[in-house]
């Protein structure tokens, strides 16, 4: 047999960043020495939805789940000792995409690098932001605006740099199915791609370069056929996009290319070691096909349902994939799939369906008007109550959950408080001491930035007018401007979008049939608001913090509707003073929070305090989100009615649980069988 030339193996990432830029520097070097090929930084939430560490929403929130990048300082201190003309980094980022590459490109200045060198990626998708995370800011059209600015920016500046990730990964951690992932990320790429070519910044000729730095993001699930499948899939179709609609013809721009975490949806706190074998599969899905091959991977790692993975758990991961690469024969061969009439016939069932719900969002005028008519996020909500149903009931089968649940202890969790990582509650203090003392001090030695206030001024005059934002915003940097301020001066101009929540649209999920746990659940609700004197028995759901996952929220808020509750759900990104004040002004009978950034320690003690200050030691909270089991007995020891995790995943289950903590906290008889 002649020796095959191996191929080149995928970018290797690990998708990290936490309590401060020195901490992630740090673990940076150490994960590149470990032969990680590529960087993934992880930004928090405040970061992410343009505050500065100090904001009131951002309490609870700095650190936790990424890296606080407040400004120039910040992003020097996060690159440290990295040459970042030699580096190939990813940053997860989205409506404030524009400013953190600008502090990016600030620092490699710094560093003496041509930026023309600079090569990697910008996630700056907004559309999936007001679908399933929860990071816009602004309106529709003002963030296509700037999501345009910066691909205009970097094909004629930054000619290497991928400035738009369009990401369907976040699309399936919200329910949706393979035809919708691909129909709502082709149908956000072609909202881009006019808009790029409407706004005149880039000549005809240069058409194919923008489309050739556009790249995807996209999630790999367990059922790794049809994930396969689902790549190639996406590959056709984007390659007909661009030839018919844009009149690409060179081969090598209209290239499907793409980077991809497996689906962490998937992931089980019941049984966590059981994802390991979860994360290889998933990997499998967009490895094994050559013709569909990631150019990028980051795993997740195995106790991600549990808490933040620590640098060993993330060690592990990047290992899966060097053991894939290294030892085993993948990539020494051509396409294996090439020329299966099953897979074949799977790729053209998938094309055909994805491009009718790509004709039909097109119809309703593209992507942002599905948006902004709720069309996409009702989709998204639907979809995945019809998935939690399945769970549910059995009929899609999870290990360790719903099926073979008897499991011999687990070594790996029998502590769980150093199972993960944990952020010192103290680093959010110093994060905001250290931006102080930034703003106290910019404008000295050794520094010297000039003053923020007249770069402010001409971000906010280009931001009125009609020109590239991007000068304007690299201004700000130089001059010293924090994240707070670019984000606010922007603010100021294009105002701020509250997205649709999709939950009353959402059909029901589960029916009421008679003799089932639905229609026990919905009696019980009847005779407790009789027991009340009331008409319907009412429930906040609310989103305290900056943590934009509201898909749990949205799951508990279309059960409880349809159990017979009245339902008060306002979205995300909510005070605890603005939680408490809804609760009362709507006299609700319960109060659910849902975090899953790690806040609740901070955030969940201050609504319950508030409601006793108002004298409302009648309305019971319950909260739910990823806590490990120590917070949970401190939520438990604070008040907290009930605490559910993801290990619950019987939401009807839990409908019933808060019905009957209302019970309690009326001082009714529990109603022990159904009424």
């Amino acid at each position: 047999m002649t020796e095959r030339q191996k191929d080149r193996p995928w970018l290797m990432r690990t998708y990290a960043g936490h309590s401060t830029a020195e901490a992630s520097n740090e673990l940076y070097r150490r994960n590149l020495a470990k032969g990680q090929t590529g960087l993934s930084v992880a930004f928090d939430l405040p970061t992410q939805t343009g505050y500065d560490s100090d904001h009131i929403l951002a309490r609870g929130e700095v650190g936790r789940v990424g890296v606080p990048i407040g400004h120039l300082g910040d992003m020097r201190r996060l690159f440290q000792d990295i040459p970042l003309e030699q580096m190939n980094t990813s940053m997860t980022i989205n409506a404030t995409a524009m400013w953190l590459l600008a502090l990016y490109q600030v620092v490699a200045e710094e560093q003496g690098a041509d930026i023309t060198k600079l090569q990697g990626t910008t996630q700056n998708d907004i559309v999936k932001e007001y679908l399933s995370r929860g990071t816009h800011v602004f309106p529709p059209g003002p963030s296509l605006r700037l999501t345009t600015d910066m691909i205009a920016y970097t094909v004629n500046n930054i000619p290497k740099w991928n400035p738009i990730n369009i990401c369907s990964y976040h699309l399936q951690e919200a329910g949706a199915t393979p035809v919708q992932e691909i129909a709502y990320a082709m149908s956000t790429a072609i909202a881009v791609l006019d808009a790029v070519f409407a706004s005149g910044q880039v000549p005809e000729d240069r058409k194919g370069d923008v489309v050739a730095r556009i790249s995807f993001f996209v999630n790999a699930g367990v059922r790794f056929i049809e994930e396969m499948c689902k790549m190639r899939a996406f590959g056709r179709i984007w390659d007909k996009v661009t030839r018919e609609r844009y009149g690409i013809e060179n081969p090598k721009h209209r290239r499907f290319r793409y980077g991809v975490q497996v689906n962490s949806l998937g992931l089980t706190e019941a049984q966590p070691e059981n994802n390991v074998q979860r994360i290889v599969l998933e990997m499998l899905a967009v490895t094994l096909s050559k013709d569909a091959r990631a150019r990028a991977v980051q795993l997740p790692a195995w106790n991600e349902a549990l808490g933040l993975p620590r640098p060993w758990d993330q060690q592990w991961s990047l290992r899966i994939q060097q053991v894939l690469a290294h030892e085993s024969d993948l990539l020494e061969y051509d396409d294996i799939f090439e020329g299966s009439k099953v897979i074949e016939a799977k790729v053209s069932e998938l094309v055909e369906e994805s491009l009718a719900e790509i004709d039909r969002i097109q119809e309703m005028g593209g992507a942002m008007a599905a948006v902004e008519s709720g069309y996409l996020k009702s989709q998204l909500v639907a979809s995945h109550a019809e998935r939690r149903a399945r769970i549910e009931s059995g009929d899609e089968k999870i290990v360790g959950v719903n099926i073979f649940e008897t499991t011999e202890p687990n070594p790996l969790t029998a502590d769980l408080d150093t199972a993960i990582q944990t952020v010192d509650p103290a680093v959010e203090a110093r994060v905001i001491a250290s931006l102080q003392n930034w703003r106290d001090t910019r404008y000295q030695p050794p520094f010297n930035h000039p003053r923020p206030c007249k770069a402010l001024d001409r971000l906010k005059e280009a931001a009125k007018g009609t020109g590239n934002l991007m000068e304007a915003t690299l201004e700000c940097a130089r001059a010293g401007v924090t994240t707070g301020e670019w984000a606010g001066a922007l603010r100021e101009v294009f105002g701020e979008f509250r997205a649709p929540t999709g939950v009353s649209s959402a059909p029901v999920a589960v029916p009421a049939e008679e003799g089932s746990a639905m229609s026990q659940v919905r009696r019980k609700v009847e005779v407790t608001a009789q027991d009340l004197g009331v008409g319907k028995l009412r429930f906040l759901v609310g989103k305290p913090g900056l943590d934009g996952h509201s898909n749990g929220a949205e799951q508990i808020a279309v059960r409880a509707r349809d159990a017979g509750f009245e339902v008060v759900y306002q979205g995300i990104r909510l005070t605890p003073e603005q939680i408490v004040d809804a609760a009362l002004a709507e006299d609700v009978h319960a109060v659910g929070l849902s975090i899953l950034s790690g806040s609740h320690a901070q955030l969940v003690p201050d609504v319950l305090d508030r409601l006793r200050e108002a004298g409302a030691t009648d309305i019971p909270v319950i909260a739910g989100g990823i806590i490990p089991n120590g917070d949970a007995e401190q939520l438990r020891a604070a008040g907290v009615a009930a605490v559910f995790t993801p290990k619950d995943f019987d939401i009807t289950g839990i409908i019933g649980r808060i019905v009957d903590e209302i019970r309690t906290a009326n001082k009714l008889d529990p109603l022990e069988v159904p009424a």
